[in-house]
């Protein structure tokens, strides 16, 4: 009996042409708030953002989803109707029924079954766990994995003070993005391995809330709140997780960070991206770095920057990859694998 295992045919990414710089971001909350003395300068040395892509007023997150899946169809030369699986797998959803990977089907024009997928910024990564173990066990042969990701759309404008300011801080260092990735069964493998972890305890650390139901009839629901992040919970969740799993993943694999031609990391600020791989003994030359200048871009972060790494050349067929997730709940993971 033939193994079969599972490949990483190719990878697109849709970043809007809109930008806005941080310094203009800066100007318009002073703007809207002109009775406070908001500070400059803090977002950018906090994060290390300077500028993120803007998705369009009409646009929805299935929109950005699309736009890297047609990309990605036609370089593979492929229809919708070639598809026989749509994982949509991001934090921003079109509506809270049904599940957003249907609204991508539609406009795909795809007849596959389709179903959403979300573990905050590590969405992306559990969608290619489960499209592994499916195309692996025969129930499914090409599964598209896509994510848009739309979070600036929850950018609050209007401070009751610097102390909310610094609360949400983190709201206003995304930025929008579509990702889209292909996997197929292949003869040899091409997803040589992946390994989760988390530490739920610590899920206040960072969240995104959904107000109670108004009792205002005319009222909008849900009221999405600002990305809160509590500095001090985070730190103490990640310490509490076991991010020894990435040396273990390596070591079943026999292989060492050396051994990829690049490394795509989750990037919520560049400090903290710096501190993680330091801790961990990634690299740094090994990291596409997409924060300064695309932002904080959610679920999208990782196959943004695998599109990024293999457009430049810098990714060429047969090379090793590690995707590293991090993100809130806390969970980590990584996913390797040979483009």
């Amino acid at each position: 009996m033939t193994t079969v295992h599972t490949r990483l045919a190719g990878v697109a990414a849709h970043l809007p042409q809109a930008t806005m710089s941080t310094a203009e971001l800066e100007d318009r909350l002073a703007e809207r708030n002109p009775a406070l003395e908001l500070p400059r300068g803090v977002i950018h040395a906090g994060s290390g953002v300077r500028r993120r892509n803007i998705a369009a007023p009409h646009e929805k997150p299935s929109d950005l989803a699309v736009h890297a899946a047609r990309r990605l169809l036609a370089d593979q030369g492929l229809r919708a109707h070639d598809l026989d699986l749509i994982i949509f797998a991001g934090v921003t959803i079109d509506m809270i029924e049904p599940a957003t990977a249907h609204a991508v089907a539609a406009k795909l024009g795809a007849g596959c079954p389709a179903f959403d997928v979300r573990n905050a910024c590590n969405s992306v990564l559990n969608a290619i766990q489960i499209a592994d173990a499916l195309i692996a066990t025969e129930r499914h042969r090409r599964v598209l994995i896509c994510s848009g990701e739309m979070a600036t759309a929850f950018m609050p404008w209007t401070l009751s003070g610097t102390e909310e300011f610094f609360t949400i801080a983190a709201a206003y260092t995304v930025g929008d993005a579509g990702a889209a990735l292909l996997l197929e069964p292949a003869t040899e493998p091409g997803v040589l391995g992946h390994r989760f972890t988390a530490h739920s305890a610590g899920w206040e650390a960072a969240t995104v809330r959904v107000s109670n139901l108004t009792t205002d009839p005319a009222a909008d629901w849900p009221v999405i709140r600002p990305l809160t992040v509590n500095a001090v919970e985070l730190a103490h969740s990640i310490e509490r997780t076991d991010l020894t799993l990435f040396h273990k993943s390596l070591t079943e694999l026999g292989l060492t960070w050396d051994d990829f031609a690049a490394i795509c990391v989750h990037q919520a600020s560049l400090p903290a991206l710096w501190k993680f791989c330091d801790h961990v003994g990634i690299p740094p030359d090994k990291v596409v770095v997409t924060i300064a200048q695309h932002g904080n871009l959610v679920a999208a972060t990782l196959p943004v920057q695998l599109a990024q790494a293999v457009t430049s050349g810098r990714v060429r067929r047969g090379d090793l990859v590690a995707l590293v997730g991090l993100a809130s709940g806390f969970s980590a993971g990584i996913a390797v694998v040979r483009w």
